[in-house]
């Protein structure tokens, strides 16, 4: 596979190139010249920044927006595809410059813990970072947390273009948070288990994971599914759980393959035991009032961007998964996955099966009474575990997340 990922320049290099353009011109000016290559001087940044820039600031804008970006920036989003920059570049085209977004990634700004809070309180516009993460500080997102509510990505994908998540989703985060969701990426959590099971066979069983200490994020309603799957959740920072799997103090954690692969992981993975018991959204939301201070002609432009971000992400993502993340069994030459001999571990789909089972509230209801009831009553007293369970289940399960026709989801 050509390398995308590393360019000709050093960290110094850029930074004196962003001293000059600016942080978010020179940004998209390294996604720019990934797309036509992937290797570049100092000098081909430089003059593809000034010339990002100087379009840019063409015209006076009327709102100035700061998008935190976690850690996110031009190289990890070129191999998980959260659709950031290009919705910076598109909505920027679309008004003119009317709108011009500043996106500070690297975790310069905010973190994937504090990027909704910092949003909430209005000291950033927008923010990027997982759901989970997100929810210990806007708590409804736990409602796409529920074990085995999705069946695959195009069911997420096909939720979050169904016109009744404005009503069961979008609006409760409106409500109770104070926030626009904009897009997102979607994938299941996996368990992804570290180095001490390099040379044993592939975990294919629930039995096998029992047992297992496993790193867990934010989420109240992940905790839940592990523990009944019959594993022990521990909470550790992101930051620490390559050192934590390396030095075998926990078996494995939690999380989504693109993330294993972006947040440099990989080297303390073995296997990717692709259960995908719940949720993974690498999503984007807007503080509200900002979003409101627009106005009528510039939030349809924000809702616009927002839907052709959905739809890039939804198809880049895609493939970014199997050329670049490696997850097919083997994975493809030359992939992630293949360099560092991480083995895929696709369950049966009786496993699978025994799995939700155990763990989904379809099946054993009692563990998930009082979460259930708390985002039933945010959500305006709907079931919301019913409601999503069901239009998770109106397209075919085996359909491809490739498949799922885009809508906008907020018209009829």
């Amino acid at each position: 596979m050509k390398n995308t990922i590393v360019p000709k320049i050093t960290r110094k290099d850029f930074f004196r190139v962003a001293g000059r353009f600016g942080l978010t011109s020179t940004l998209l000016g390294v996604s720019s010249l990934f797309q036509s290559g992937g290797i570049f001087s100092k000098e081909a940044l430089a003059s593809t920044a000034s010339d990002i820039q100087k379009k840019r600031y063409k015209k006076k804008a009327k709102f100035h927006l700061k998008f935190g970006g976690a850690g996110f920036n031009a190289t990890n989003l070129k191999i998980e595809r959260q659709g950031a920059l290009f919705f910076v570049s598109d909505i920027e085209a679309r008004t003119e410059g009317e709108i011009r977004v500043e996106f500070i990634g690297s975790n310069q700004l905010c973190t994937q813990l504090n990027c909704v809070k910092l949003c909430r309180e209005g000291l950033i516009d927008l923010y990027a970072s997982s759901t989970q993460n997100a929810s210990p500080n806007a708590i409804y997102f736990n409602v796409l947390d529920f074990a085995y509510l999705w069946p695959g990505r195009a069911a997420q994908y096909y939720f979050f273009y169904h016109p009744k998540s404005e009503i069961l989703f979008r609006e409760p985060l409106r409500k109770h948070h104070g926030l626009q969701f904009l897009w997102t990426h979607c994938e299941l959590r996996n368990i992804m288990l570290g180095l001490k099971y390099k040379n044993r066979p592939k975990v294919m069983t629930v039995e096998e994971l029992q047992g297992m200490k496993l790193r867990v994020t934010g989420t109240r309603l992940g905790r839940i599914a592990m523990k009944l799957l019959g594993t022990h959740p521990i909470p550790v920072a992101w930051e620490e759980t390559k050192t934590f799997l390396k030095a075998g103090i926990i078996d494995g954690g939690e999380t989504w393959s693109s993330a294993v692969a972006y947040a440099q992981l990989s080297p303390a993975i073995a296997q990717d035991v692709r259960c995908g018991f719940f949720s993974g959204n690498e999503h984007t939301a807007m503080n509200l009032q900002s979003f409101e201070r627009l106005g009528p002609a510039l939030q349809n432009a924000m809702m616009e961007s927002s839907y052709l971000t959905q739809v890039h992400v939804q198809a880049a993502n895609e493939a970014a998964l199997l050329s670049t993340v490696g997850i097919t069994a083997p994975p493809l030459p030359g992939t992630i996955y293949d360099r560092y001999k991480i083995r895929n571990c696709y369950w049966s789909s009786s496993e699978l099966e025994k799995a939700e089972r155990m763990s989904s509230p379809k099946y054993n209801p009692q563990p998930w009474e009082q979460w259930r009831d708390r985002l039933n009553q945010m959500a305006g007293g709907a079931d919301i575990f019913e409601e999503l369970y069901a239009i998770a289940r109106e397209i075919p399960v085996e359909t491809q997340a490739i498949d799922v026709d885009p809508h906008r989801w907020w018209k009829s």
